[in-house]
């Protein structure tokens, strides 16, 4: 966190270092302005697209569009893929508890060894999976922040297989931001959000990193 004046003077210091034309320095420090305005320390360049409450509010739907299309909470499983999706997968078992009573199965799962370019990287470290339940024959909902080419999805769906065969599989995504590479769609969506391949999604959630929001560095940081 910093003060409105200390972030601008940033800013500022950023922005001569780049040699921008003077009068074009105002305009950059309104932005700033307005960017920091919920006083949270972004970047120069990163948007907010979704607030604390716009992510509530999205979970809240979430919930209730599970509940619907699955005539309620029997046979439901949720599975959070590491990390935040865990998170939101527990905030939207909690909100079903809160409208129904019941205390819907929480899984976790983490994807590292079945990623499709895990032979392309250093081998990441291997979070906890955590299936409290058989899922055989169960109805499963798959939950993640962000939906982008679809490749984290499909390694986690083998990954799910393995461990049994549900009767379906549904996927949850705070954000859907396109440019699918696989055949894989979201069941339910907190937001739609166009995007370009060179933009990057930043998805902060209370649990994680302190508060809750979703950002876009739209372009080349300054």
């Amino acid at each position: 966190m910093c003060s409105l004046a200390s972030y601008q003077a940033r800013v500022f210091f950023k922005l001569r270092q780049k040699n921008v034309a003077t009068d074009q320095l105002g305009v950059f420090m309104e932005l700033a302005k307005q960017s920091n305005s919920d006083g949270i320390e972004r970047d120069v360049g990163e948007h907010q697209v979704m607030s604390h409450d716009d992510i509530r509010r999205a979970l809240i739907r979430i919930s209730h569009e599970v509940l619907e299309r699955n005539k309620g909470s029997v046979e439901l499983v949720l599975v959070g893929i590491h990390t935040r999706g865990v998170h939101l997968a527990r905030r939207i078992t909690k909100s079903i508890r809160d409208f129904e009573g019941s205390e819907v199965p929480l899984a976790e799962l983490d994807i590292s060894l079945y990623r499709d370019d895990l032979g392309e990287r250093v081998r990441p470290p291997v979070k906890i999976t955590n299936l409290p339940v058989d899922i055989h024959g169960k109805r499963v909902v798959l939950v993640d922040d962000v939906l982008y080419t679809g490749r984290t999805i499909r390694s986690a769906m083998d990954a799910l297989l393995d461990f049994g065969r549900p009767e379906l599989i549904q996927l949850a995504t705070l954000l859907d931001r396109g440019h699918r590479e696989l055949p894989i769609r979201a069941d339910f969506i907190g937001k739609n959000i166009p995007t370009s391949r060179d933009e990057r999604v930043m998805v902060r959630l209370a649990e994680q990193d302190g508060y809750d929001e979703v950002c876009i560095y739209r372009g080349q940081t300054v």
